[in-house]
């Protein structure tokens, strides 16, 4: 008997299939009608897709229906392998947050309150700045603010 694909089986084929069809995520992004950065979060396996988003990314990939299947199922987040994340790029976001997570959560907690920033009802928007020292990276966050509740 075969061994049932799972959600990270998924993510291997698609990046696979990007690979191999030469496709960007902007592209792939056009084709399943949601941003760029919301798209690439759920075909790597962040996010949950509804049946259509799902049945588009199977037929862009040539995905088989038990992995369009696992599309629409809501994923495990978080996805590093390690603890600090090992990968150059991913570590600098890391590195971010142990210096200036403290100022993030001071300042916000000065201008809204006590509370957070969520993760669930957020948006993310990445822009290559030019400039002639060398490309900048602008990536805009912004989630809405939950207050902690005191009963």
């Amino acid at each position: 008997m075969a061994k049932p694909l799972t959600r990270a089986d998924v993510t291997e084929m698609i990046v696979a299939a990007k690979i191999q069809k030469g496709l960007t995520w902007k592209e792939v992004a056009a084709k399943i009608g949601k941003s760029v950065e919301w798209s690439t979060a759920a075909l790597l396996g962040q996010m949950q897709m509804t049946k259509e988003q799902a049945e588009a990314a199977g037929e862009l990939f040539d995905l088989p229906q038990e992995a369009v299947k696992l599309l629409q199922v809501v994923p495990y987040k978080g996805s590093l392998p390690a603890t600090p994340p090992t990968d150059p790029l991913i570590y600098r976001f890391y590195e971010l947050v142990m210096v200036y997570g403290t100022t993030f959560k001071e300042l916000i907690h000065e201008e809204f309150g006590d509370g957070i920033m969520s993760a669930i009802d957020f948006e993310m928007k990445l822009e290559r700045l030019p400039d002639p020292k060398g490309d900048r990276v602008k990536i805009t966050m912004s989630g809405k603010y939950l207050p902690y509740k005191s009963y």
